[in-house]
């Protein structure tokens, strides 16, 4: 992804160049582990509806999203299938393990709030960015169109969850705690092999 590209993400880092090639050889380990990132994000979605029902932005930014992902995550099982491919067991997502570690401890319940809503954008911006590199680097044509339109999905989910947190907490109070998160993950990014079976 260009530095231009990145800077509109807002990442700081961009996917080892190798991740594509290597997730191209290993497409039912991809198609699987996207699918378990779609429906953790409409789990995700759900879990932020239960825990500030009193936030009605919130639930009316939100909501759609469950639908949406759910309906990726079908999408790409439809996919699994038609290529008559194994739907594998779920494993561990090392990439979010480490953000949700990231996360500050022992907050308010409207503190926490900010937390959840930049892990969730930050987890968007990198599936957004890598949808990107296997629309446009995958060999075959209808892969691409497959993953240009998710790539376009998780861009304008990144960007709600953003806004809900400058909502919320002001610009400032986002855009500083956002550029610590930003750091972290680029930071957390080197220190991984790219491997070509996970989605982050």
């Amino acid at each position: 992804m260009h530095q231009k590209e990145i800077t509109k993400l807002g990442l700081h880092l961009p996917t080892d160049p190798r991740w594509v090639n290597l997730a191209s050889y290993s497409l039912e380990e991809i198609l699987s582990d996207h699918a378990y990132c779609e429906q953790k994000a409409a789990s995700a979605c759900i879990s932020l509806i239960q825990l500030y029902p009193d936030k009605v932005e919130l639930i009316e930014q939100v909501s759609p999203v469950v639908t949406e992902e759910w309906g990726h995550f079908r999408m790409v099982i439809a996919e699994l299938k038609k290529r008559n491919l194994t739907f594998l067991f779920q494993r561990k997502d090392e990439y979010v393990a480490k953000l949700i570690q990231f996360q500050k401890k022992g907050m308010s319940r409207m503190e926490r709030l900010l937390e959840l809503l930049l892990t969730c954008a930050l987890i968007e911006a990198r599936s957004c960015e890598r949808f990107r590199l296997l629309s446009l680097h995958l060999e075959e044509e209808k892969l691409k169109e497959f993953y240009h339109h998710f790539m376009v999905s998780e861009a304008g989910h990144y960007r709600m969850f953003l806004d809900l947190a400058e909502l919320y907490f002001g610009k400032e109070k986002t855009r500083i705690r956002w550029q610590e998160y930003l750091d972290f993950e680029a930071s957390m990014l080197k220190t991984f092999e790219p491997r070509g079976d996970r989605m982050h």
